[in-house]
């Protein structure tokens, strides 16, 4: 494999011309993790809606400088917390192309968010949800500095239903 060095690359946060990149990652995430087909026409106006809304959260991206290529994504979302008095950033929709993982694409990305989490200010905390199986995803999280927080997520979704642990 022609290892591409990791210092050819530039963070930043997503713009609209990141849109197809970022969909097409979300979609490759959906079906890698959870084996879903997601419809693509909800899927790209759900990503737009956060590229033109920074209210619902902010894309972060790593671009390969020479090639000019989306390598990998996350998302930040909002969630407000009133013992806190600050918000909980919530990491989502994480995907690193497969050619660049375990090269420590997630922790740059990381890194990022916690500037961001510096300059912005008025974050209590970051918070992200796993598939429970997902044994990899879960080492680069506890390897990033997270841990595994004493709650079990619980939801009912009116879009994608639910699949059962049966069903896995």
């Amino acid at each position: 494999m022609n290892e591409k060095p990791l210092s050819d690359v530039h963070i930043r946060l997503a713009e609209s011309r990141d849109l197809e990149s970022i969909v097409t990652f979300n979609a490759a995430l959906a079906w890698e993790t959870e084996g879903r087909r997601l419809e693509q026409t909800l899927l790209e106006a759900g990503v737009q809606a956060v590229l033109a809304d920074a209210t619902k959260g902010f894309y972060v991206v790593m671009e390969h400088l020479p090639s000019g290529q989306i390598i990998g994504q996350l998302l930040i979302t909002f969630e407000w917390s009133d013992w806190r008095n600050a918000f909980f950033w919530w990491i989502q929709s994480v995907y690193v192309q497969k050619e660049w993982r375990r090269r420590g694409v997630f922790k740059k990305l990381y890194g990022y968010v916690l500037q961001e989490v510096e300059r912005r200010g008025n974050v209590a905390g970051l918070r992200l949800y796993v598939e429970q199986d997902n044994a990899a995803a879960q080492k680069v999280y506890h390897r990033a500095g997270l841990a595994a927080a004493p709650y079990r997520m619980f939801e009912k979704d009116f879009i994608l239903p639910v699949r059962s642990s049966e069903e896995n």
